[in-house]
């Protein structure tokens, strides 16, 4: 049995902004309880030159829209890094979740094969689509993913691997 590249790329996906999501929440929480300004642990970096957990969150989901559209042959959704708060960056992967829901099997199977080139200030990336999916966009996806839980675990907050795996979406 193979796998389909819809398979292979909303659904997981899906199941890491939910988890993502979740872990916001468990963010949101130690800082009320610790009595932290929810600004400065949103500005939290692990190191000087790495992105800060807000950043890193909006290139996560970025990641998802880019590469679901991508897939599809489409232009990715536009969604403007403007977030501030905990709640924003919710409210940001709640309307992420709903983009992608919009995505059909129909839409990205059979996009193993689709030209993807990338404009990047570096030049253009070209890519097959599962080379895409596989080699580049899931990994962007689970590098921001995994900083954003590196950085709220090493604050503090109580959250291990199964926060961060999540469960299968819903």
């Amino acid at each position: 049995m193979t796998i389909s590249m819809y398979q292979a790329s909303i659904p997981v996906y899906l199941q890491y902004l939910n988890s993502v999501s979740a872990i916001l929440d468990k963010g949101a929480a130690f800082a009320e309880a610790k009595k932290i300004d929810p600004a400065v642990l949103l500005q939290t970096r692990l190191y000087p030159d790495m992105f800060p957990l807000v950043k890193q969150v909006q290139i996560f989901t970025d990641q998802a829209v880019r590469g679901s559209a991508r897939l599809a042959g489409q232009e990715p959704a536009a969604f403007p890094d403007t977030e501030t708060t905990f709640a924003e960056l919710k409210t940001r992967i709640e309307k992420v979740i709903a983009y992608l829901q919009t995505f059909k099997p129909s839409d990205i199977d059979g996009s193993e094969d689709r030209d993807i080139v990338m404009k990047t200030p570096r030049g253009d990336m070209t890519f097959k689509g599962q080379q895409y999916l596989l080699g580049f966009s899931l990994p962007n996806l689970f590098f921001h993913a995994t900083a954003t839980y590196a950085i709220l675990r090493h604050v503090g907050v109580e959250i291990g691997k199964m926060d961060f795996m999540g469960g299968p979406p819903r």
